[in-house]
């Protein structure tokens, strides 16, 4: 059974589940199903990533939440940051559609929401890219998200990546150095990095 939440029709017997979240100062309410990352509450990493990022020091331009599940990084960073349009990408189609109805129901305008595996969908540009990278998909995945953000990025655009220690946050800290010359940690919590890369000239 094909019930991967990485995976672009997850088959699953559907169990919707709504609840409200509050981060950021904002109170969203979502909608989730079966077949999707963390169904049932917005898991740890991504709100460590969302009470982690600042957009204030960017270039002018759209942030890219890469692999966006049913929308809580991108909706709640949208929500606040109402001055900036946010392109939402996922190659699960039932996740894409909760998105939706999330970024509707929150009243939320300026998100566009599509199917892309990591950047096949993706031609834009970006100020930023934000990724909560679906390790379970195996480290090619994981890899291709951080290699590819470069040439999708404005110059002085940021990557920020959450990820364990126990489930590659080494290995990524290192293939970020690589592929942009510069790395830091931005937060560290519960064994979770928020790790940050620049493209610069």
């Amino acid at each position: 059974m094909n019930n991967y939440y990485y995976t672009s029709d997850p088959n699953v017997k559907h169990d919707e589940k709504e609840w409200n979240y509050t981060l950021l100062n904002e109170t969203l309410r979502f909608v989730s199903d079966n077949g999707v990352f963390s169904k049932n509450t917005i898991d740890y990493g991504s709100r460590v990533l969302i009470n982690a990022v600042n957009l204030k020091d960017l270039p002018a331009g759209p942030i890219l939440d890469l692999g966006c599940g049913y929308g809580p990084i991108g909706l709640f960073l949208a929500k606040s940051n109402s001055n900036r349009q946010f392109t939402m990408v996922d190659v699960n189609n039932l996740a894409l559609s909760l998105a939706k109805r999330n970024a509707e129901q929150n009243q939320i305008k300026n998100v566009n929401i599509f199917n892309s595996n990591i950047y096949e969908n993706v031609t834009d540009k970006f100020a930023g890219i934000i990724t909560n990278p679906p390790v379970r998909a195996g480290k090619q995945v994981v890899e291709e998200m951080i290699s590819g953000s470069f040439s999708h990025l404005e110059t002085n655009g940021t990557l920020t990546v959450v990820l364990q220690k126990k489930q590659g946050a080494p290995s990524a800290k290192k293939l970020m150095q690589k592929t942009f010359g510069n790395v830091e940690i931005v937060t560290r919590d519960k064994g979770y990095y928020i790790l940050l890369s620049r493209k610069v000239d």
